[in-house]
């Protein structure tokens, strides 16, 4: 209860910090409006309010001659402006009125320029009239007396917030309105670590723990060794792929051979797609159907031929005992587990199909979470393809990361299995893996794997139009009938980055505290929120569609962002999946069918928790 308590607190420390966040940068005056809706200031594009992470604030606006700087602080739904009007000054030599402005020189060479209001002051034809300090009037030209500079810590301002997102603040100060705009600046994801990054990524490491031991069937069975081993061994994997110099190469080099070999599925499509006149794909056939799918068919018919030959067994083989030696798995469960790096949810059971008949509950269950927690090598292959566009570099740029997720994300498949279903029956320790072939011969297994790889593609394809058919009639709903009809609509225009209630903005404000967690920038939680939101309700496959859309639109502020929600959509974790595992699994062994069934949201759950740890270790390692 006290570990709960003491988590609790922090989360409500960081949400106060994430408030800060939102409102520090740089905002741009929009407009200062009176209750009538009318301008009462002119306006430049250079006029700006900065609020600083320290929380030191300064405006300026250029026109009016007004320039101030002090300290901000939010209280609630106020925002205080404290003016430091002389700062760090012994005093003041000449005051210069002009208007409604007040010229101030500080020992005779700073001089900063504030409205007299601020001050408390009225001024007439040049002559401050009259001021709320009971010092003596002035007029131009005359010696400020040092007073001043103790008045100076009385004068601050309170305004109302009225709204604040990402974009756009709005104050408010008796009838006066200041509405501002935060221009989206871009932010290159940096590698190396900060301290925020560090602690995000450690509490989310946390509070994904919590969830994990608050839905575990059998809390004083988990075995807390194993699971402190999978994270450090994730943690490894991080270290040796992201910093160390030769395996980053080498995940480099893998990943320019998968850039080279999508290249090489985009000569057969250009064979059957190009036009018979000019020999290229012409524009209105560059789509989804033709430069996406046909990837998934010739990695699926590639996968194949290097099971056939072994090749993959053996690599599988090589990662199974390095999880088994240090996690002390099952034999079962260490292969079931390294093979879903390589292979699919329904692929990587057949590893272990002589097992599956006398697998313990844990043992099925992280076979499952494996399962949900990694992709195959087909779809991989399409990721890398549309979030890399027509950029070699961006390609070999995700398909390292896509890599990488695929390999992290195997141990912490079995972290999160463990968690939620702990061991308590004996296993076996045999320790191989099925000779069953995907063909009688080299030619078999190419057509085998090819016939899967189409079934696959058509199943993709035919999922993201029934899917995306299904979100606009949803949408209509939402927006038409419910948002036009309650005012829901014109709220969420006026207080978000929405225009109109929508599946997107449900699921992305949902979803935004977990993304919020894993490090994510505050401008873009609502953004990842969506997309943990689509990938689990709907597919990864959907919400990788809109993460390329989302990259392409510029629609991100950090490339940080990006790279975590690279890690996030990495795994099968969806409602659909647990059908496809019933059934491809249930059909190898029919008798446990309903040990699957009974274990198919807590797989679910498991493979989500696995996706996040990935992309918070990782988090870590960028600002």
């Amino acid at each position: 209860m006290k570990l709960l308590l003491s988590i609790a607190c922090i989360l409500l420390s960081n949400l106060s910090i994430a408030q800060h966040e939102l409102l520090a940068g740089k905002w741009q005056y929009q407009a200062i409006t009176n209750a009538n809706d009318e301008e009462v200031k002119t306006l430049s594009t250079d006029d700006y309010l900065a609020i600083n992470e320290d929380s030191s604030f300064y405006y300026y606006l250029q026109k009016e001659h007004i320039y101030a700087t002090g300290k901000a602080s939010q209280v609630n739904n106020q925002l205080i402006l404290q003016y430091d009007l002389i700062p760090n000054a012994t005093g003041v030599d000449s005051v210069i009125v002009n208007n409604n402005s007040i010229a101030y020189y500080l020992n005779g060479n700073a001089f900063k320029i504030v409205e007299a209001s601020v001050l408390g002051f009225d001024s007439i034809n040049g002559n401050i009239t009259k001021n709320k300090f009971n010092i003596t009037a002035w007029n131009i030209g005359d010696s400020i007396p040092t007073i001043m500079h103790s008045a100076s810590s009385l004068v601050k301002r309170i305004y109302q917030l009225e709204k604040l997102t990402t974009e756009q603040l709005v104050i408010s100060e008796h009838d006066i309105t200041f509405s501002f705009n935060k221009p989206v600046v871009f932010k290159e994801a940096v590698a190396g670590f900060s301290f925020w990054g560090v602690f995000k990524g450690l509490l989310s490491i946390v509070a994904l723990l919590i969830i994990g031991f608050l839905a575990s069937e059998n809390k004083r069975a988990i075995k807390w060794s194993l699971i402190y081993k999978g994270l450090a061994l994730q943690m490894v994997f991080a270290i040796l792929i992201l910093k160390v110099s030769f395996v980053e190469a080498g995940f480099e080099w893998i990943s320019t051979i998968f850039v080279k070999v999508i290249s090489f599925s985009q000569d057969g499509a250009k064979f059957l797609f190009s036009s018979f006149d000019s020999g290229i794909i012409e524009s209105p056939m560059v789509n989804f159907v033709v430069m996406v799918l046909p990837t998934i068919i010739f990695f699926s018919a590639l996968t194949a031929l290097f099971y056939y030959w072994g090749i993959l067994q053996r690599i599988v083989y090589a990662f199974a005992w390095v999880m088994k030696r240090l996690m002390k798995l099952s034999g079962a469960e260490s292969l079931a587990a390294a093979g879903n790096i390589f292979l699919g949810q329904t692929e990587s059971p057949l590893l272990v199909r002589p097992y599956l008949a006398n697998m313990t509950r844990s043992e099925i269950m992280c076979l499952m979470s494996g399962g949900m927690a990694t992709i195959a090598g087909g779809v991989l292959a399409a990721y890398i393809g549309f979030l890399g566009g027509g950029s070699p570099a961006e390609q070999i740029f995700f398909a390292k990361h896509l890599l990488a997720a695929s390999v992290m994300s195997a141990p912490a498949a079995v972290v999160a299995a463990k968690l939620l279903v702990p061991e308590t029956e004996k296993f076996s320790e045999k320790f191989s893996i099925s000779k069953d072939k995907l063909g009688s011969n080299v030619l078999d297994a190419i057509s085998n794997g090819t016939t899967d790889g189409l079934k696959l593609a058509i199943n993709v394809g035919a999922m993201l139009l029934v899917f995306i058919a299904m979100i606009s009639l949803g949408n209509f709903v939402l927006s038409e009938l419910i948002g036009a009809n309650t005012g829901l609509n014109e709220w969420i225009a006026a207080n978000t980055n929405y225009t109109e209630l929508s599946f997107q903005f449900l699921i992305g404000y949902l979803f935004s505290p977990l993304a919020w967690l894993m490090g994510v920038d505050s401008h873009d939680v609502v953004l990842v929120g969506q997309l943990l939101g689509e990938k689990t309700i709907l597919n990864e496959f959907y919400a990788y569609v809109t993460l390329g859309d989302m990259k392409s639109g510029g629609m991100f502020a950090n490339g940080k962002s990006i790279i975590i929600s690279t890690y996030i959509l990495c795994g099968f974790a969806n409602f659909a999946s647990i059908g496809i595992q019933i059934g491809g699994i249930g059909a190898l062994v029919p008798n446990r069918k309903a040990l699957l069934s009974s274990l198919g949201v807590r797989a679910l759950i498991a493979g989500t928790i696995a996706c996040l740890f990935t992309a918070a270790i990782v988090g870590m390692f960028y600002q």
